[in-house]
């Protein structure tokens, strides 16, 4: 890639991790090439459609998120490894606004370009919750896609505003569902 290029592209993901940030995962793509000081076909040209975009925007983050997940099996008590993650994962989706509902679509849709890193995502967490489950200290009735989509849940509620008052203290209730030992959220 040449330069300028190389220099469109690193600009165009800082304006939309900026927008996606304040606006939600909808912000207008006009806008964001506008921000960025591009032309709407220069922004096409690296990312062709809203969800390439998003792609590229959040696949750090969750290549970092599954990579958070793999530490904490190697480093504390399952239970506390599933706890944290889901801490992480939550905060991480309260974010970018909306960001949930691409996920749990991208989920489902082998043809989104999302896909590949949500179900990577998701596997990250079903390990953690088998390893949880095995050591007794998670619920044994749930598996990985129920996991996602509570996080997916908890995410939702922070991103309402009648509702993110008490997003802390629903996060608690649901870990200490999952949970089956004393619950230390």
């Amino acid at each position: 890639m040449r330069a300028d290029a190389r220099k469109n592209r690193d600009q165009l993901l800082t304006v939309a991790r900026e927008a996606v940030a304040e606006q939600g995962v909808d912000t207008s793509m006009r806008d964001l090439a506008r921000r960025a000081g591009v032309g709407l076909a220069t922004l096409l040209r690296h990312f062709p459609t809203r969800e390439a975009l998003l792609d590229a925007l959040l696949r750090t983050s969750f290549e970092e998120l599954t990579a958070r997940a793999e530490e904490l099996a190697a480093s504390g008590s399952a239970e506390d490894a599933l706890l944290a993650w889901l801490r992480d994962c939550v905060s991480w989706t309260t974010t970018y606004r909306g960001v949930t509902v691409l996920m749990a679509a991208a989920i489902e849709d082998p043809d989104s370009a999302l896909h590949a890193s949500c179900t990577t995502l998701r596997a990250a967490g079903a390990r953690l919750l088998e390893r949880a489950q095995a050591a007794g200290t998670a619920r044994g009735d749930l598996d990985g896609d129920e996991l996602f989509a509570l996080i997916a849940a908890l995410a939702w509620l922070g991103d309402q505003p009648s509702f993110a008052p008490s997003a802390g203290h629903l996060f608690e209730v649901v870990a200490s569902a999952i949970l089956t030992g004393p619950a230390r959220v």
